[in-house]
């Protein structure tokens, strides 16, 4: 595993993948991203290690365009603009939801490794990517 540090992109694969968007037309990359997180949504079997990787890349790039959401890592996250991803919200959250459900290469490679850093940062992406709850929404307004 080509992996290190626990963020998003701090591995090879989503690295490599978010190269790829680079290289992507502007008009290509919000495809990329979908597509990425269905791989992962639709994987009722084992889910591989790097189509999971890149689903995380992808929901953490959505996530980023969310109120509240971080700013992708400029070491290894993509540095071409991307388009709005916003969309992509509910698809996002259920990506992140496969990768930690059993069976996941990933999951299970980081929970060999008490892995605890990588699945807080899961799920503060999943955080981000909730729609805000009713009174969230009234004290925008």
């Amino acid at each position: 595993m080509g992996t290190w540090d626990t963020g998003p992109f701090d591995n090879d694969t989503a690295a490599d993948w978010c190269n790829g968007l680079d290289d992507a037309a502007l008009n290509e990359r919000a495809g990329m991203v979908r597509d990425a997180l269905v791989r992962a949504v639709d994987t009722d079997d084992y889910l591989e290690a790097p189509e999971a990787e890149e689903a995380v890349a992808a929901a953490a790039l959505v996530a980023a365009q969310c109120p509240g959401g971080d700013i992708p890592s400029p070491h290894y996250g993509p540095e071409e603009p991307l388009p709005d991803l916003t969309a992509l919200r509910s698809l996002a959250l259920q990506a992140l939801d496969r990768v930690v459900t059993e069976p996941s290469e990933l999951l299970g490679l980081w929970e060999e490794s008490e892995g605890y850093p990588w699945r807080s940062g899961v799920e503060r992406i999943r955080h981000i990517l909730l729609p805000p709850s009713e009174g969230e929404q009234l004290s925008l307004c």
